[in-house]
Parts: structure tokens; C-alpha cells; sequence
């Protein structure tokens, strides 16, 4: 959202880019630790990918839709305090809608539960 708005983006491309760095940086700090693990790269991004989407996803629609909503967010510009007040809102909305998603998951040994065990794997490497 910092760099559309930065480069004064329309709404879409600058939308399109903040979800796409949202899944790109979001399955990126997911998959370096089990890469650490020793774990193939195929079934990393196997195990990130379902533990991960949904999760961002609803993290993603919220907040963009959230920014969106909010009149003259989108076009105040970075040297505005509503432009950043508003991201701050839309994440903090976005963190909430998705805590419930991710309970959900973790509750049904889904989400970052697959994960947990290749976590402890890395960390006991180091040790």
C-alpha cells in the first residue's frame, strides 16, 4: 500500500501490489524456517501454501477493503497522517478478522499447526 500510494498508483495497482507482496513476504517468512528444517522445497511450499492462504486471504480482503473504504485514504498521499492512520486502522481490523480464522485452524490441526513440528526441528538444530 506504502509503495502504489508512494508512486501515486490508481486504487487497483496499488490494491494488486499490496496483496501480491502480502502472499509473496507471507509465504516467504513461513517457508525460511522449513527450509532451515531440511525439508525439500517442494513440500515446504506444500505445507505453507495450506497453512498459510486462508489466513492471508482474509487478511488481505479486509484490509484493502477496509483502506478502500475509508473516504480519501486512498489518495491522501504519504505525507498525510489520514493516509497512515488509515493503514494502521485497516490492520488492525484485518489482524482481528483474521485471529478467529486462525483459531479455527489451529483448533482443526490445520493453519501453522502443520508447521509446528518442523519449527521445533530448526530450533533444536541450533542448540
Amino acid at each position: 500500500m506504502i509503495i502504489g500510494t508512494g508512486l501515486a498508483w490508481h486504487g487497483f495497482a496499488t490494491v494488486a501490489l499490496s496483496i501480491s507482496l502480502a502472499f509473496l513476504f507471507g509465504y516467504g517468512l513461513s517457508v525460511l524456517p522449513l527450509l532451515r528444517a531440511k525439508l525439500p522445497i517442494k513440500k515446504a511450499l506444500t505445507l505453507v501454501l495450506a497453512a498459510d492462504t486462508l489466513s492471508i486471504a482474509t487478511m488481505e480482503i479486509v484490509d484493502n477493503a477496509v483502506i478502500v473504504m475509508i473516504p480519501g485514504a486512498m489518495n491522501a498521499g504519504l505525507v498525510n497522517p489520514i493516509f497512515w492512520v488509515s493503514l494502521a486502522f485497516s490492520l488492525f481490523v484485518a489482524f482481528w478478522a483474521a485471529y478467529p480464522v486462525n483459531r479455527y485452524l489451529l483448533q482443526r490441526g490445520k493453519g501453522h499447526a502443520l508447521m509446528h513440528e518442523y519449527h521445533h526441528a530448526d530450533h533444536d538444530m541450533h542448540h
